[in-house]
Formats: C-alpha cells, sequence, structure tokens
C-alpha cells in the first residue's frame, strides 16, 4: 500500500486474521503443546525514526513482558507524501516450552508530510477496551503538530528527556499532556530510580531521618554540555521528600557524550553524604568519613521501557516533581 487512501484500519485487521490463520495452519488442534498462543494486554504505539534494527530488538524483547498489539509508525524525512502499511507478528518460544506465543505488529511507513493521515489509521487499529501506551522515541517528532492526533489516543505517553536541551519547552510539553486524561512517563526519571533507591537508604534509619531534617543544600554535579533534565528532576524530588525549598547549586565537571548527572552532595550542617556514579556505573556512596562501592546497572532502553509500562496508573511522585522541575527553570 503506498497511497494515504488506500490504507484501511479494516483491509489492515483483515490481513492480520490471515496472519492468524497462516500461524495456526499447522496447529488446528488448540490442545497441542505446540500450539501457538495469541497474547494482548495493550495497545502499543511506538514513533520511531533513525536505526529500526535497533527499535525492532527492543519491541521484540519488549512484548515479552508486556504483550500487545504493536503499531510501530516509522517516520522518514520530507514533505512528498508517504503512507506503507504491512502486518507481521513477534514471535518467541519460552525456554523450555513447545508452544509460541505471538503478539501482533503493525508497520506503518510515513514522511512528516504525511503524518497527519496517521491519527484515523491507527484510531481505527486500536484494541477495544484494552490500555493503549504511546512511545514516541523520535525527538525531533515529538513536538510536531500533527503528531497530536497519535498522543491523544494514548492513555499513557512515554518520552524521552535525556539530552534534550530546550529543557523549559520539554517540560511544559509534559506538564500539558499531563494537564489531560492521559499520563506521561519520562525515560530520564526512570533512569534515576537507582540514584533515588540509594539516597532513600541513606536516610532509612534513625540518624538517617535526623540528618533529613538538617538538609540545606544539594549540589548537583553534571557532565555535558548542558544541565540535565535529570538535575532539575533530583532537586524536585528532594524538595518534594523534605517538604521544604532546599537550596541548591549545579556545577559542571567535566564532558561526557550526553548530558548526565555524576554525583549528588546534600549538605548538612558539620557532615555531608554524597553518592557518585562514573561512567563505568562504578556507585560510591560517602557519608562523613565513611565510605560504601556498589554498581548500577547499565540500563538498556527495553528495561527502561519494561519498568515505565509496569506504571499504567498515576505516578504521584513524578507528577509531583515535574511542576517543581519546571518552576526551577523560571528565569
Amino acid at each position: 500500500m503506498t497511497a494515504a487512501q488506500s490504507i484501511s484500519p479494516a483491509r489492515l485487521l483483515k490481513d492480520l486474521d490471515k496472519l492468524w490463520l497462516n500461524l495456526g495452519q499447522h496447529h488446528e488442534d488448540p490442545s497441542k503443546t505446540d500450539a501457538v498462543l495469541r497474547a494482548c494486554a495493550m495497545t502499543l504505539i511506538a514513533v520511531v525514526g533513525g536505526d529500526e534494527q535497533e527499535v525492532g530488538e527492543t519491541l521484540a524483547l519488549l512484548v515479552r513482558d508486556h504483550p500487545s498489539r504493536l503499531i510501530v509508525v516509522l517516520v522518514s524525512d520530507g514533505q512528498e507524501p508517504r503512507l506503507e502499511a504491512g502486518v507481521t507478528a513477534q514471535c518467541w518460544m519460552p525456554f523450555g516450552k513447545r508452544q509460541q506465543i505471538c503478539c501482533e505488529q503493525i508497520v506503518l511507513s510515513v514522511s512528516t508530510g504525511s503524518l497527519i493521515e496517521i491519527p484515523p489509521v491507527i484510531r481505527g487499529l486500536i484494541v477495544p477496551d484494552l490500555p493503549v501506551a504511546c512511545w514516541v522515541r523520535d525527538q525531533a517528532t515529538l513536538h510536531r503538530p500533527e503528531l497530536a492526533g497519535v498522543t491523544d489516543l494514548a492513555n499513557k505517553l512515554v518520552v524521552d528527556s535525556s539530552g534534550v536541551s530546550d529543557l523549559r519547552r520539554q517540560l511544559r510539553f509534559i506538564l500539558d499532556h499531563e494537564a489531560g486524561p492521559r499520563r506521561v512517563g519520562d525515560l530520564a526519571w526512570t533512569r534515576l530510580t537507582r540514584w533515588r533507591q540509594a539516597i532513600a537508604q541513606l536516610f532509612d534509619d534513625a540518624d538517617g531521618l535526623e540528618r533529613s531534617r538538617h538538609l540545606t543544600h544539594v549540589r548537583i554535579e553534571y557532565q555535558g554540555d548542558h544541565i540535565p533534565v535529570s538535575a532539575y528532576y533530583m532537586v524536585g524530588w528532594l524538595r518534594n521528600c523534605v517538604g521544604r525549598a532546599l537550596e541548591y547549586s549545579f556545577v559542571h565537571v567535566g564532558e561526557f557524550e550526553r548530558a548526565r548527572v555524576f554525583s549528588v552532595v546534600l549538605q548538612c550542617p558539620g557532615d555531608a553524604v554524597s553518592i557518585r556514579v562514573s561512567s563505568d556505573r562504578d556507585v560510591e556512596l560517602q557519608i562523613g568519613p565513611r565510605r560504601a562501592h556498589s554498581v548500577f546497572p547499565r540500563l538498556s532502553e527495553y528495561e527502561l521501557l519494561r519498568e515505565e509500562l509496569s506504571v499504567l496508573g498515576p505516578d504521584p511522585i513524578f507528577e509531583a516533581v515535574v511542576p517543581t522541575a519546571y518552576d526551577l527553570l523560571k528565569p
């Protein structure tokens, strides 16, 4: 299919039916142990550009944890009308089993000039009565007004603000979308989960609780060419934890391929608590003269998405942190 007018959701659904018939033609008896199992717990829309192979590998792993009808929107540059569609299946066989598990995948290849044609097509492909998640991986496409018709279809929108330099625009976008009926998740916030867990453990006893009451200042050291959104998220989270407006500072300590938090130093009268994470993920925790070492695993895009899609409902902590982080950006 090449013309926008020929992309019919009903036709694609018929193609999916034929696909399942082909997959099951050798498995007419569903009681057989090697029958194909059709799995679907949500509709997952992935708007991507760039490395299609890398994204394909991520989605193939993701549907094993979150079985979905995948709708992959491959966006290419250009104003020439272009909209193509095809169906396939993502199948795997769990270890030690003879039964294949398969999820549907619909691929829509579209030029930026034809993005406006996408929303009605996707609307007709959504699985009824199941959640809808939309992951926009292509940052260049995220803020295009033509994409609003797609993101409006989702119960949850997942973005990645890591590496974004125009943070006011990005956080304003998140706040505006959270004001509607959908939830928003940010993989930049998901990357802070291990940081937040480690810091929380430093205050998870009587001495730590007393220290938190006297916390006066937080210093965020970062690497890269701009202050990362994770630095603002960290200050916002700490302010919400202690319930008051902590003083803060951001300190540039070196270059890195993508802006990132290098260390968090919490200042208390006569004492300091710090956590530093090197580029090879070695973690140093320090409370006064005491030091301990650990390792943060380097999380892949698949692992971050798996974690974020496990929370399709409200995330009250993140929802409280975003407006605080946005206020920090105000001139």
